[in-house]
């Protein structure tokens, strides 16, 4: 019996030593280090940040939708707050302004880099994927020093958000390095050279920064997109309805032209004279401020996605 129970501690422990190692954001980026199309900034890099580059960044991602503070109308000012409901739990948007104890100013930029890419904090926890860094580690490294660069231009903003209101397991933030590596690939994007520099402009910036992905696909019961339904829409991430196809079926934007889904991102219209609301409403107000050559960029790949029967909720 001794025996036995002292094999059964052996193993407890083996397993959590294994837990303990297989979890951890050090085990994540060693793995990916070996990857050639997983770049970051070179070490002591002297680049000057492009800031245009970073307020276009800034909006294609939309990250005034989320991250700032409710019901102000300055939407530059992002002290987060948002509360996001989830089949996982609530979670509270944090504060990315540049105040330095509430926000991300005393972060640099390598700390910058690797949360959008690897999903991890400066002080090594691991940060939940309600923030889209599956769709941001697509992004390369120069343009996200761009972002940071602009954002760091914002005013500083008091305040914390609430910690998250997670139950059990989700609430066990270490158990998130096994989700990186079954779904988090830390791959750039690519550009594909039998397509137009305008096809992979679209591209870049629908998957990358514009995540549009993140909340017009389903999801799996881990909660990562399900990879033959993506863009095809899916249950509303928080509860309220359907989100809607975006690939060009019938059941989604089949039969639109690149100009109707230009002016869509531009002004909220659609075809048939209606206007986009809810969360959709908020997306129009950040790509309408991206150049129209953006706009029109990303109209020509969502048009040119396979066409896939749109999401219907179960009866």
């Amino acid at each position: 019996m001794r025996k036995a129970i002292v094999g059964l501690l052996v193993l407890a422990l083996v397993g959590a030593l294994g837990f303990w190692g297989l979890t951890s954001p050090a085990t994540y980026a060693l793995i990916r280090s070996n990857d050639p199309v997983s770049p970051t900034l070179p070490a002591g890099s002297t680049r000057q940040p492009n800031l245009e580059n970073g307020r276009t960044l800034f909006f294609a991602g939309g990250c005034t939708s989320c991250h700032a503070v409710p019901s102000q109308t300055d939407k530059l000012r992002l002290g987060g707050g948002y509360a996001l409901k989830s089949p996982f739990g609530t979670f509270h948007i944090p504060n990315i302004s540049p105040h330095k104890q509430d926000g991300i100013g005393s972060w640099s930029t390598a700390d910058f880099v690797r949360a959008m890419r690897e999903g991890v904090s400066p002080d090594g926890r691991h940060y939940y994927p309600a923030f889209p860094y599956t769709s941001y580690q697509r992004m390369n490294p120069e343009d996200l020093a761009d972002l940071f660069a602009f954002i760091m231009t914002l005013a500083p903003v008091e305040g914390r958000a609430p910690d998250h209101e997670l139950p059990f397991p989700y609430n066990v933030r270490r158990g998130l390095g096994l989700w990186k590596l079954a779904f988090l690939d830390g791959q750039v994007f690519r550009p594909d050279a039998t397509k137009s520099t305008s096809w992979n402009r679209g591209a870049y910036l629908v998957n990358g920064p514009g995540h549009c992905a993140e909340c017009h696909s389903e999801r799996n019961a881990a909660g990562a997109i399900i990879g033959d339904r993506r863009f095809a829409g899916g249950p509303d991430p928080e509860g309220r309805g359907t989100v809607p196809n975006i690939t060009p079926h019938p059941s989604g934007i089949g039969g639109w032209t690149a100009d109707d889904l230009t002016t869509l991102l531009k002004t909220g219209e659609t075809p048939n004279f209606d206007t986009v609301g809810g969360p959709m409403g908020a997306v129009v107000a950040n790509t309408a401020q991206l150049p129209d050559a953006d706009r029109r960029a990303m109209a020509e790949y969502l048009l040119s996605l396979p066409p896939r029967q749109g999401f219907k909720k179960p009866e």
